[in-house]
């Protein structure tokens, strides 16, 4: 049986906020939040390039504000929302937003690449509306992933037995994995590894998995 779309009363009412729009407010908000968790690091400047309608109605709706706030780690209900571009100047995140006439397979979609002076991330989301998402691509690679449930997020070379050592760190938290998906661009190169879970994972194992040699990055993308 396919999991039900909404979970409860308040999906389909949507979240408490600050903004006009769920889809335009409150999901910016948290591609903006999921965005900097995969980043993993305080955000030195960030460029959000906007699709479809998000293209054509961010200023009035305050997309780019609802997702600077994300960026800045704050909630949708927060009441800071509403300054979140001047809260971004006084703290030193450079935020540029772009428009582009590429057609994207969601109207409500949006590119965020964020960067510090050793790393740069970058995710595809779109808000689906009631404040919920979908992140549809990480660092190139294609992905399905809500941000509901915790997420490991993996950056290495592909390499034999990667998925092994990975598998086991895990195992050795008894943490179970729910799903898991593998991509790469070529054999040898980057690949991605995309692990739903069912209990959250200490920090400690995020640390173990960084330690092997091939790991290029690893962090939790969940937002409850």
């Amino acid at each position: 049986m396919a999991e039900p779309k909404y979970r409860s009363v308040f999906d389909i009412i949507g979240p408490v906020m600050i903004g006009p729009s769920s889809s335009h407010t409150a999901g910016a908000v948290r591609i903006g939040k999921l965005a900097r968790a995969l980043h993993g690091m305080e955000v030195e400047r960030a460029e959000v390039t906007f699709y479809g309608s998000f293209k054509e109605t961010y200023r009035g709706h305050g997309t780019d504000t609802a997702i600077t706030a994300g960026i800045l780690n704050m909630e949708p209900h927060d009441e800071r929302v509403r300054d979140a571009l001047q809260l971004a100047r006084e703290q030193g995140v450079a935020v540029e937003f772009l428009e582009s006439a590429q057609e994207a397979d969601h109207p409500n979609t949006a590119r965020v690449r964020l960067m510090s002076d050793t790393h740069m991330s970058e995710l595809v989301g779109i808000s689906i509306g009631g404040g919920k998402v979908e992140i549809v691509e990480i660092q190139g690679f294609p992905v399905h992933l809500s941000g509901d449930v915790p997420t490991v997020i993996i950056r290495h070379i592909d390499r034999h037995g990667m998925i092994a050592r990975v598998a086991q760190v895990l195992a050795d938290y008894a943490i179970n994995i729910a799903t898991m998906h593998v991509s790469r661009k070529a054999k040898g190169e980057q690949a991605l590894m995309t692990i739903e879970v069912d209990e959250m994972p200490p920090d400690e194992a995020l640390k173990a998995i960084h330690t092997f040699d091939g790991i290029l990055g690893a962090h939790l993308l969940y937002l409850p």
